[in-house]
C-alpha cells in the first residue's frame, strides 16, 4: 500500500511539474505560422522510443505557402535507411494565436494555440508498424529560437501511455 501511495504522489507531483502553454505568454520572438512556415525550409529530426533509443532519424525539405489565413506545408522526409514519405499540412488561422491543421495521415484535425514563441498542438496520427496501421496521439510543442530557427518536440502516447519522443530542429534557408 506504501508503494502506490508513493507511486500516485509521484505522479501528481510530476503532473503539477509539466509547462503550460501559458507559461509562454510574452516570451520573444512571438511566433506566427504564417510567417515562420513560408518558404524554403529544411529540418532535421530523430525518433526515440520509450527507452529513449534513437531507432529512426531523417531528414525533411518543406516548402511553405500562404494565401491569407489559408496555408500549405509541403513536407518530403528523407529516412535513414533509404525511404521516402511525404505530408502535406493544410494550416487554417482560425484567429490570433490559433490554427488547425490536416493532413491525410491526420486523424481528425490538430487544434493549435500560440503563446509567446511557442505553438501546441495535440493530435492523432496513422503510422505503419509492421505493415500495419497504428494510431498514435502526438502532443506536439514548437519553439521558436529567432526568426530563422525551431526547435520540435514531441511526446508520442498510445492509450495515454508514452511510447516515443520525436525531436526536430527546422530551419529557414
Amino acid at each position: 500500500m506504501k508503494k502506490l501511495i508513493a507511486l500516485l504522489a509521484t505522479v501528481l507531483l510530476l503532473t503539477g511539474c509539466s509547462a503550460k502553454l501559458e507559461d509562454y505568454n510574452g516570451v520573444t520572438p512571438e511566433l506566427k505560422l504564417e510567417q515562420f512556415f513560408n518558404g524554403e525550409l529544411i529540418a532535421y529530426g530523430m525518433v526515440q522510443d520509450y527507452t529513449n533509443k534513437v531507432n529512426q532519424r531523417f531528414k525533411v525539405d518543406m516548402i511553405g505557402t500562404w494565401n491569407g489565413n489559408e496555408g500549405v506545408l509541403d513536407e518530403t522526409f528523407y529516412y535513414d535507411d533509404g525511404s521516402t514519405s511525404k505530408r502535406i499540412w493544410y494550416i487554417t488561422k482560425t484567429a490570433e494565436g490559433r490554427y488547425v491543421g490536416r493532413a491525410d495521415d491526420v486523424i481528425g484535425s490538430a487544434e493549435g494555440q500560440v503563446a509567446g514563441n511557442t505553438l501546441n498542438w495535440v493530435y492523432d496520427l496513422e503510422i505503419d508498424l509492421d505493415g500495419e496501421p497504428f494510431v498514435i496521439t502526438l502532443d506536439d510543442w514548437l519553439y521558436l529560437i529567432d526568426e530563422n530557427n525551431m526547435m520540435n518536440r514531441t511526446e508520442m502516447r498510445k492509450f495515454s501511455i508514452p511510447v516515443g519522443e520525436i525531436t526536430i530542429y527546422i530551419g529557414k534557408k
